[in-house]
């Protein structure tokens, strides 16, 4: 841990936002990023989030490359102001990141995010970054407060739900171990950067998160989205 530390302490954090999606299960034609959540599209909240932790630091926004324009005025009409690099995405979010990882410089702390997690606390964003200062990576997870029940090739049973958690975003990387994470080949079961990562032999450190933290992917989201967000006003 101090060997860590002494390593990762005083690194610059830098943020990489993936905003790839495009709003199927949402039933939307507009991107589930670009729609609206208390007056603004919902990438604007998110990318706020990192402003308001940290008014200096690097945000890099990854969006498909049909989706810049429609965001760059976006950016016009609500006269949004939070500095930031725009970058194209690949196929994946795998893809995207991977894509991407030439701009990060070899030395740094780098928070991979989703652009539809607009929710995330300030007090989440510290603990993974401080956490990654000291160990290398941070992952923010949440418990399960309901029952679970592990389905079987011939029925199902309930399994202890203290022994798992639900994962959530900003997580947080040295980014020389996240590169080399992902000269790895893809493969589907790649469905965060934390499995990246763990996959080429690197012990993953959990962290809280907050329940408020969610992942807008259904319209019902963005109700229970915006029931949550003036309580994040102030972290």
């Amino acid at each position: 841990m101090t060997l860590f530390f002494s390593l990762f302490a005083d690194l610059e954090k830098l943020a990489l936002i993936v905003a790839g999606g495009y709003g199927s299960r949402m039933g939307s034609r507009i991107p589930k990023q670009f729609l609206l959540l208390r007056g603004y599209p919902v990438l604007m909240h998110t990318l706020d989030r990192f402003r308001c932790y940290d008014g200096k630091m690097r945000i890099i926004l990854v969006l498909p490359e049909d989706q810049i324009v429609t965001w760059n005025n976006l950016c016009s009409e609500f006269v949004f102001s939070v500095k930031h690099e725009i970058k194209t995405g690949g196929d994946t979010r795998f893809h995207s990141v991977q894509k991407n990882l030439g701009d990060i410089p070899e030395h740094c702390l780098v928070a991979i995010h989703d652009g539809v997690r607009p929710l995330v606390s300030l007090d989440t964003i510290e603990r993974c970054f401080t956490c990654a200062a000291e160990s290398g990576n941070a992952i923010p997870c949440v418990e399960i407060p309901e029952t679970l029940r592990l389905l079987e090739d011939h029925g199902n049973r309930q399994v202890d739900r203290s022994r798992y958690r639900l994962i959530q975003t900003p997580q947080v990387f040295e980014s020389s171990i996240l590169k080399r994470a992902y000269e790895q080949e893809y493969i589907p079961g790649f469905t965060d950067d934390a499995g990246v990562v763990e996959n080429m032999g690197q012990l993953i450190n959990l962290v809280e998160g907050n329940p408020e933290n969610i992942k807008i992917t259904l319209k019902k989201d963005l109700k229970i989205a915006a029931s949550f967000i003036e309580g994040l006003v102030n972290g």
